[in-house]
């Protein structure tokens, strides 16, 4: 006959085992989930352009944002990370990505947004090649799960051109 801190140890460790298959049953079905997420973005305002004391472009933009983000949300859902980039191409580097605004969704409830926003953080880029520049906004978002492993996606949104001069 086994001692009773001997069945103590079986039941945790069969509960134990049990939790780590149900998590990983979990991680194995939203793989399957498919996403359909609805998005938009305009540039309605560029409120400031300009040249830094130190030599590098810093752009201030005004725009909306409209998402469905529902279809993200499963009963494996914690939270979605929710962001707009700022893409470019520049002599320096093929893509540069500048994020622009971000918010963090707790349930399926919030997961409509539709926003009119002053970017969160400047659009800078190192040095003085954003006159003239054609930008695309692009919606990124990462699923953060309860268990199993974080998914993320993204869709490009717009595309607009920085003006040729600056403004103040």
């Amino acid at each position: 006959m086994h001692s009773w801190t001997h069945r103590l140890l079986a039941a945790a460790t069969t509960a134990a085992l049990l939790l780590i298959a149900t998590c990983a049953a979990a991680s194995a079905l939203d793989a399957f989930h498919v996403h359909s997420v609805e998005a938009q973005a305009h540039v309605t305002k560029i409120n400031q352009f300009r040249k830094q004391i130190n030599g590098n472009d810093k752009v201030t933009l005004t725009f909306t944002v409209s998402a469905n983000l529902e279809s993200l949300f499963t009963w494996n859902t914690k939270q979605v990370f929710v962001f707009v980039t700022a893409e470019y191409e520049n002599s320096k580097n093929s893509l540069n990505q500048v994020s622009l605004w971000d918010r963090v969704i707790p349930d399926k409830e919030h997961a409509s947004v539709q926003v009119e926003v002053k970017s969160k953080y400047p659009l800078i880029d190192q040095g003085s090649s954003l006159r003239g520049k054609k930008v695309q906004l692009v919606l990124h978002w990462h699923v953060m799960p309860n268990a199993g492993r974080m998914m993320r996606g993204k869709m490009p949104l717009s595309e607009f051109s920085l003006p040729d001069t600056y403004t103040s």
